[in-house]
């Protein structure tokens, strides 16, 4: 079965309050547990700040650089993701527009490249 991944974007500056992020927790919660049950949901979780992420480029005469940061100097950027098996995109689709409903956030759904493709 394809897999897609199903990711959550977010302003930099995002910080619902206890009331919403426990209702987002519970539904977040609800969907795993759904996903699980479906036994599509190959893995999924949420990642620390952007402002944590380490991006590594490759120089002038090969050697790597590390600069701490994101990637991008956005103001938006992924909160979290998972990925899941589905039949098509249409039942992606589905799965995004749970996910979006629990998270009270965008979530963007695109296919992996498949071994034919590659």
């Amino acid at each position: 079965m394809p897999q897609y991944m199903l990711s959550i974007h977010h302003d930099d500056d995002y910080a619902p309050g206890d009331e919403e992020m426990a209702q987002i927790a519970a539904d977040v919660d609800a969907l795993n547990k759904e996903l699980a049950q479906a036994g599509i949901e190959v893995f999924g979780g949420g990642l620390h700040p952007a402002s944590t992420a380490t991006v590594l480029r490759v120089g002038a005469g090969g050697d790597v650089l590390v600069t701490d940061g994101p990637y991008l100097e956005t103001k938006e950027h992924i909160g979290g993701f998972w990925v899941i098996r589905a039949a098509d995109l249409d039942e992606a689709l589905e799965w995004g527009r749970k996910a979006t409903r629990a998270c009270h956030l965008p979530v963007e759904v695109r296919p992996f490249h498949t071994e034919a493709e590659q």
